[in-house]
């Protein structure tokens, strides 16, 4: 951290402006401060502004959230950290909406006034994963991670840092693909109830009857096979947090006793006549265009206000292009790990590519180009599949492709080719190793986790023969 940092304190109590210069007044910090929001507003006025503000919520005449928006009018990049003697929820969730930073209830430790201080003055480079792709990476769960190199995911992150200790729900919105279910599980991992249950449900993948079963539960006898009763996702999630991924395709039916519980807290089993109360902190997701939906009566417009008490937006992968390099980095590190293989670099030549192409399908698409390069550890390849698809409209080409003709000409010719020639080799040194998996990746110079993936890829089966006894299938590995 660079030495002398402009902090403006912002409090209408005396005692609370001379506790605070006496706090912060040392090598890293030049402390300062002003007695009411209009002070506060003509300060920024002047040059230099001030690294951060420390605003207090409640001041007579103009208060913290006025004095914030003026502030952040004046100067839209300012860095402002909310301080209040009470957390209401509405002014917590309109200072983020005004652009806040952070949010400190008083009294509070002087250790935890440091670290928010730290993160907003620490240098934009944040963690750099290479010397030249600057970018924070934060694990959220086993195996899912967020990655912020751009001003669009930083920010999001700020937000999320902020949201996550007010208990309200939180609507995420983006395309297919753009990592709602990764905020989603930091929203959890930065609140309160982190040590509590994570549950998930895809309301678009179950149809209306087994969707309220795997919410709500249900009694002996609600339905056809129902012998015995059985706990929903709310009641299993009380306490923690639950994801309402895809809620936009949620049945009509249904949206009324969601309601119902996000107001009340309460519902009943299928076919049961107690009422159940729980606790949830309920995020919901989804791809759709809500207004759009309302418009046309498949989503309520009361559920939309209940569930929008705060909305995210996940911009697209295209909108934030410069974290392509350290995405690809990141997933590729990671990958490689996971199939026992050493990790491809990635060319300029192949790079450019990545950056150019327009990745509808987003993080998902992305992850998945990532390990067919690791597989097949051909770069001319990969880079004829971004062109491809570029030339498909940026869609890619179905799987059905590879057994019509060929519009694409010769490179998708040659892909196929490929294809058939790889399929070929790996039943080869199958069937010469009588399907020991393990012998036959030795002998294809891959990794067994590697000829794993091609078989289910090919959906290559090895021979049904009778089992006899006292003999072996050869089936090993």
């Amino acid at each position: 951290m660079s030495m002398h940092h402009n902090i403006l304190v912002v409090d209408d109590e005396p005692s609370m402006l001379r506790y605070m210069q006496t706090l912060l007044e040392s090598d890293q910090y030049r402390v300062e401060t002003a007695s009411n929001g209009m002070d506060a507003v003509r300060r920024m006025e002047q040059n230099p502004p001030p690294d951060v503000i420390l605003l207090d919520l409640l001041m007579p005449h103009m208060d913290g959230l006025q004095t914030l928006e003026q502030c952040r009018r004046i100067r839209p990049n300012a860095k402002v950290v909310m301080l209040s003697c009470v957390s209401d929820t509405r002014k917590v969730v309109e200072a983020i909406r005004l652009g806040a930073q952070d949010y400190l209830t008083k009294p509070f430790h002087k250790t935890d006034l440091d670290s928010v201080l730290q993160r907003l003055l620490k240098p934009q480079t944040g963690q750099v994963q290479a010397p030249d792709m600057p970018g924070e990476v934060e694990e959220v769960s086993e195996g899912l991670y967020f990655v912020a190199a751009s001003p669009a995911m930083r920010k999001i992150r700020a937000q999320v840092g902020l949201v996550a200790n007010v208990d309200i729900p939180v609507l995420l919105l983006g395309e297919s693909g753009t990592g709602k279910e990764i905020v989603a599980r930091l929203i959890h991992k930065m609140s309160p109830r982190a040590h509590r249950s994570f549950l998930k449900v895809n309301c678009a993948a179950l149809p209306a009857e087994l969707l309220e079963s795997e919410l709500f539960g249900y009694e002996p006898g609600a339905f056809t096979g129902a012998d015995k009763s059985k706990p929903g996702k709310f009641e299993l999630c009380n306490k923690g947090t639950f994801l309402l991924d895809e809620v936009g395709e949620m049945p009509a039916t249904l949206q009324a006793k969601l309601l119902h519980v996000l107001q009340d807290g309460q519902f009943s089993r299928l076919g049961g006549r107690s009422t159940i109360k729980v606790d949830v902190r309920v995020l919901a997701a989804t791809n759709i265009d809500i207004q759009e939906a309302i418009a046309n009566r498949t989503f309520r417009e009361d559920l939309y206000y209940r569930l929008n008490a705060f909305t995210l937006r996940i911009p697209p992968l295209r909108e934030r292009k410069e974290e392509i390099p350290l995405l690809l980095k990141h997933m590729m590190t990671r990958m490689a790990e996971s199939y026992a293989t050493q990790p491809l670099a990635y060319s300029p030549r192949l790079m450019a590519a990545c950056q150019q192409h327009h990745w509808p399908g987003n993080l998902r698409e992305l992850g998945n180009f990532v390990k067919r390069y690791l597989v097949l550890r051909d770069e001319d390849l990969a880079i004829l599949e971004l062109e491809g698809d570029a030339k498909n409209g940026g869609t890619g080409a179905p799987e059905s492709a590879a057994h019509a003709p060929h519009p694409g000409g010769l490179k998708s010719l040659v892909r196929d080719l490929k294809d058939q020639a790889e399929e070929e080799a790996i039943k080869q040194a199958l069937e010469q190793t009588s399907w020991n998996r393990k012998q036959a990746a030795v002998q294809l110079n891959i990794s067994y986790k590697a000829l794993l993936y091609k078989i289910r890829q090919y959906g290559i089966e090895p021979p049904r023969h009778p089992r006899v006894r006292g003999t072996r299938t050869g089936l090993s590995g």
